[in-house]
């Protein structure tokens, strides 16, 4: 019988280890201060509103400092005898805003479905032709002078456009060799855009004036965009379709509402800046 005991205590003792934790729950109490529950849900709300460099460290850490915490807090709390206007306004702030948000979730979740992205995607790009984009580098020089002579340097066979753009331009993009990146029809100003699409690729024109000044201009390419693919514009149009939901919402809450406004000059506005008034 000794020897069955000492074979069997290992096994139950690796059996205890081996046991998962009971499955737990929002409602479950993690502290209690004179007779006041802390929860866990209390705990996990605690953390989610840390700064994010604290949320940072690990949860063994995090969870015996925010039960020190919140068991402070409730200490604190409980000294308070008579709760001061500026609090009770406050709370009841607090919890308008974290019910308008949950509203908010509720109705920017029903609204965006697979069925409503592919509706947004159709009713933007249904009708859609392919668009002209032009990749174009430029140099811009205060002068037409300027601009003339530098564009018989870059029409030289053994010419490096980017690197006179680096030396000479005055523009924001000189760092990158005057290079414009990608844009569509009516993207640049009129004149500047008329010279790039009467262009051929590899050709250099100008000089251009605009506002800006005299520019030298390269088109280095062009293509033919296609609309984009919708799941390129997934978060774009989920976006959208999440403003407009509210937007709806809202719009039929108010129709349906009996709501009173203040009349025309029934407040100074600068009594929003008179904190002493919560003190009443």
């Amino acid at each position: 019988m000794v020897r069955t005991v000492k074979l069997l205590a290992p096994v139950a003792f690796a059996a205890t280890l081996a046991a998962p934790l009971q499955a737990q729950d929002a409602s479950d109490v993690v502290a209690t201060v004179n007779g006041t529950d802390i929860t866990l849900g209390e705990l996990i709300i605690a953390k989610a509103q840390l700064p994010q460099q604290y949320q940072q460290l690990p949860d063994e850490v995090l969870f015996s400092g925010l039960v020190d915490q919140l068991i402070q807090q409730q200490l604190l709390s409980d000294r308070l005898e008579e709760v001061p206007t500026r609090v009770e306004t406050a709370l009841r702030n607090e919890e308008r805003s974290l019910r308008a948000g949950e509203t908010i979730t509720q109705i920017t979740d029903e609204a965006v479905t697979d069925e409503a992205l592919e509706a947004a995607y159709e009713a933007r790009f249904a009708d859609a032709e392919p668009v002209m984009e032009y990749n174009a580098s430029h140099i811009l020089v205060e002068t037409e002078e300027e601009a003339a002579a530098l564009v018989e340097e870059a029409r030289a066979e053994d010419a490096d456009f980017a690197a006179l753009a680096e030396e000479n331009s005055t523009g924001p993009t000189a760092t990158s060799g005057g290079n414009l990146g990608w844009f569509a029809e009516g993207m640049m100003v009129e004149p500047f855009q008329e010279a790039v699409e009467g262009m051929e690729p590899g050709e250099i024109a100008g000089p251009v004036q605009t506002q800006f000044g005299w520019h030298v201009i390269k088109l280095n390419e062009t293509r033919m965009q296609e609309a984009p693919p919708m799941e390129d514009l997934r978060a774009e149009l989920t976006s959208e379709i999440q403003q407009q939901a509210v937007e709806d919402a809202l719009a039929a809450m108010e129709s349906e509402a009996e709501i009173t406004r203040p009349e025309e000059g029934a407040f100074d506005p600068a009594i929003l800046s008179d904190i002493s008034i919560l003190e009443n």
